[in-house]
């Protein structure tokens, strides 16, 4: 976590978003068979099955601190995988909510439109993350949730995810903690946008994206991002020319190395006294 940079701490780990380099959060994959393969296979039948118990995921998901007993409730409530392609949309603005998503593999970006046609960016989610809290209130979802990658998602009917959390207070703590998080991460998204310069902006945003691919396993310095400048910039309230002009500052100044979208941290530390110098 990035020192405290009051917002920044927003925990950093707030501030949506990232991808591992040429892996997906169950494992290797290379990035050139996800951009082959359009239309992959229907999954099997025992590739539908879900069991939360042995998923690599377990402790970023709904399941921390569920006991082994417990278990199978769990697996029998999340008794279904839903797979969405590179650029299509898991539920859009005004959809009926009935269900929250776990992200198993893959990675979305979530959106609002404004009348006038224009897309805001208002988050994106990786493996081990929850899509469609936006619906609890009004029972309808407030945004469009899109893949940047084919993905796959865990459906969890959230009538019986309210059921089981009465029964199982660590889970209705967790869950709690989820909802906290996205508040969190609404108040440093506002620091961004409200008071932080473009490049610490980015530098925020890239620290979050290591530090979420260090707590799935994945190289914190190597990544690859799945999302285009330009939706990181509408993300960040920048241009696509500032977006692009700071990627190259960060380059010229050792801080980073920029192939397209691979990107190489050379010095963490810069970016951190980037973030820490907006608290200042």
């Amino acid at each position: 976590m990035v020192p405290h940079a009051r917002g920044v701490t927003i925990d950093l780990a707030q501030v949506p978003d990232g991808r591992p380099t040429e892996n997906s959060a169950a494992g290797p994959v290379p990035l050139r068979l996800i951009m082959k393969h359009a239309s992959p296979p229907p999954p099997t039948a025992a590739e539908l099955k879900v069991a939360c118990a042995s998923c690599n995921l377990r402790e970023l998901c709904l399941p921390v601190g569920i006991a082994e007993a417990d278990m199978p409730r769990l697996d029998a409530m999340i008794a279904q995988r839903r797979s969405v392609r590179r650029g299509e949309l898991l539920f859009r603005n005004g959809d009926p909510f009935d269900a929250v998503y776990a992200v198993r593999t893959g990675f979305f970006k979530t959106r609002v439109s404004s009348h006038d046609g224009r897309d805001q960016v208002t988050g994106f989610q990786m493996a081990g993350e929850l899509l469609g809290l936006d619906g609890i209130s009004t029972e309808r979802h407030s945004c469009d949730a899109v893949a940047l990658e084919d993905s796959q998602v865990c459906v969890i009917p959230f009538e019986q995810l309210e059921s089981l959390s009465r029964e199982f207070a660590e889970l209705q703590r967790h869950f709690h903690k989820i909802m906290s998080r996205e508040i969190v991460r609404d108040h440093g998204v506002m620091l961004l946008l409200g008071s932080m310069r473009a490049e610490e902006r980015l530098a925020a945003f890239l620290l979050n994206l290591t530090q979420r691919l260090e707590a799935r396993g994945f190289s914190g310095t190597a990544l690859v991002l799945r999302m285009t400048r330009e939706e990181i910039g509408t993300y960040l309230g920048l241009k696509l020319e500032t977006v692009s002009r700071c990627f190259s500052k960060f380059q010229e100044d050792g801080i980073l190395q920029v192939r397209q979208r691979q990107i190489s941290v050379l010095d963490p530390q810069a970016l951190r006294r980037l973030v820490s110098a907006a608290a200042a």
